[in-house]
């Protein structure tokens, strides 16, 4: 078994373990043919770690925060879906060029505050940013949480993101990439 099958055992065992508040299930995984759908949408491939937990895992539900975003359709509860979400931001991001939204940057889970863990869907390893509207400037809302989904998902299962009480004290550092993937210049 490889290490990214292990992976995905630890994930999948956890995630029905700690369901949701309020819910009685797991959604269950998406079809292949809905991921072709969302890729074709989006105009681009999921990393293949992140496309394996909407295939295997399920439709969103888990992981750290409230958990991972459904990827199409939005559920009863709430939260927005990934793909959605993610042209939602970009077209918000062209009428507000002072607050433009990276392309291939995937919303993958909901932090609350309009916060959102995002998957850098551009680099293969799945780079996993924060983004934190809250702050002054667009190019201080964007920080690297994780350098790649398996080590995002990893801290999760391990009780060590930055978002648990009883994590290192390190806070993800600033997205050194913004201004670069979004054309941004910054006005003094």
């Amino acid at each position: 078994m490889t290490e990214i099958e292990q992976l995905l055992d630890r994930v999948a065992d956890q995630a029905r373990n700690t369901l949701p508040w309020g819910w009685s299930s797991l959604p269950g995984p998406v079809g292949k043919e809905s991921l072709a759908r969302a890729e074709k949408v989006l105009g681009f491939s999921l990393p293949p770690l992140l496309a394996e937990l909407y295939l295997r895992i399920g439709d969103g539900g888990f992981g750290p925060g409230y958990g991972l975003l459904p990827l199409l359709d939005n559920p009863p509860s709430s939260e927005p879906a990934a793909v959605p979400q993610y042209l939602a931001n970009r077209e918000s991001g062209r009428k507000d060029p002072e607050w433009p939204w990276p392309e291939g940057v995937l919303p993958i889970s909901h932090w609350g505050c309009g916060m959102y863990a995002c998957v850098d869907c551009r680099t293969p390893q799945g780079t996993v940013l924060l983004y934190e509207p809250n702050a002054d400037e667009a190019d201080h809302a964007w920080y690297v949480d994780a350098p790649a989904l398996t080590e995002w998902l990893q801290t999760w299962l391990d009780g060590t993101g930055w978002y648990e009480e009883s994590h290192d004290g390190a806070d993800p550092a600033p997205w050194p990439d913004f201004a670069i993937r979004t054309g941004a210049t910054r006005v003094r």
